[in-house]
């Protein structure tokens, strides 16, 4: 597998270890690039061209008044790009005919989010001193490249995981009624605190006291610090169960920890996953919940270590989104961990069902 698909499966938080044997499905994706002059982000910095790369399933339907009525917006997690949900386990269980997301119904959007794949990134040459953006800047500059690029100014569904599921939240907020129905996967609505931004300055702080980041004008990748970012990525995204069976003995598991660290390190730039490791700094939904009132579907897992549900903020919360169904997918064989998000299989029957309520109007979950 070519080492950037690797990176973004391992790094967009799926469980990495499964996702290293999974290859992109071949779908009839289209390529689209939107450019923002002067983007201003939140923390007041402007770029004078934002990029956004884009891939697009399908076909864009109108309506009677020539309004597009079928676009869903699918949001990749941390570290990923717009191919991460091309993965099979994710693809093939809800593109294809008759399936919840069939594209010869619907027309899907999938953004490489700021930072990410081929949109702007601090790679690109900036390096440290590219705009410090946030999850808020995300979904801004989403929000433009609908309207003003691809001319669409309702969506069927956001659905998000991991990152993308913070994103969907902010959606609801920031856009009500932008979408018929919401899908967060894999996510809190609440400020990142406690050991999930613990572990989040772990991994920033491993890069910067490598000796070669250089205040990140590096002449070569910080491989040390990278090593040990990816390291903890990889327990944050992991599933122990199904760990413990793909390496069952010390010297498999000891071979594929070398192997993936081997592939991940390779694929990661150190500036790139400073930037998107912080950009979740600002991020806290919980003031504004409740003006979130279409139907959402959020899911979290029990095998989640990034989420852990012992917690119990994911059902506090939801209790104020009126219309929110939770589900919280107990652990079994079929549980990925943090990658849950992206195991449709497990999830999708839900899905269908959100988006047949949604299109009647029925407001109960």
């Amino acid at each position: 597998m070519p080492h950037r698909l690797v990176a973004a499966a391992a790094l967009a938080f799926l469980a990495a270890p499964l996702a290293i044997a999974q290859t992109a499905s071949q779908w009839p994706v289209r390529d689209g690039t939107f450019s923002i002059a002067d983007f201003r982000f939140g923390s007041g910095e402007t770029l004078p061209q934002l990029r956004l790369h884009y891939l697009t399933l399908g076909k864009p339907h109108t309506d009677k008044n020539g309004h597009t009525d079928n676009a869903v917006l699918l949001l990749h997690g941390t570290g990923g790009n717009a191919r991460t949900l091309l993965n099979p386990i994710f693809s093939d269980e809800l593109f294809g005919p008759g399936q919840p997301l069939d594209i010869t119904k619907y027309f899907l959007i999938l953004p490489d989010d700021i930072g990410h794949g081929s949109s702007s990134k601090p790679s690109d040459g900036l390096h440290a001193h590219f705009p410090q953006y946030d999850y808020d800047d995300m979904v801004r500059s989403q929000h433009a490249m609908l309207l003003d690029g691809l001319k669409i100014d309702h969506l069927r569904l956001i659905l998000g995981t991991s990152m993308g599921c913070m994103e969907t939240f902010l959606w609801g907020e920031t856009y009500p009624g932008f979408a018929d129905a919401l899908a967060p996967f894999a996510c809190l609505p609440i400020a990142l605190a406690g050991r999930n931004r613990m572990m989040r300055y772990m991994a920033i702080q491993a890069v910067k006291q490598d000796p070669q980041w250089l205040d990140g004008e590096y002449k070569s990748q910080p491989a040390q610090g990278l090593r040990t970012a990816n390291e903890i990525l990889f327990i944050m995204g992991s599933s122990p169960l199904l760990l413990q069976k793909r390496a069952p003995d010390r010297a498999a598991a000891e071979a594929y920890i070398d192997e993936y660290l081997k592939r991940a390190v390779a694929a990661t730039d150190a500036n790139d996953l400073i930037f998107y490791l912080n950009a979740s700094r600002n991020y806290d939904p919980s003031r504004d919940l409740e003006r979130i009132t279409v139907p959402v579907l959020y899911i979290n897992s029990g095998d989640d270590f990034i989420n852990p549900p012992e917690l119990g903020i994911a059902e506090t919360q939801a209790r104020r989104m009126p219309h929110c169904r939770f589900i919280l997918i107990p652990i079994s064989d079929a549980t990925r961990g943090h990658g849950t998000h992206t195991a449709a299989a497990l999830w999708k029957d839900d899905l269908q069902q959100l988006l047949q309520q949604s299109e009647h109007g029925d407001r109960k979950p």
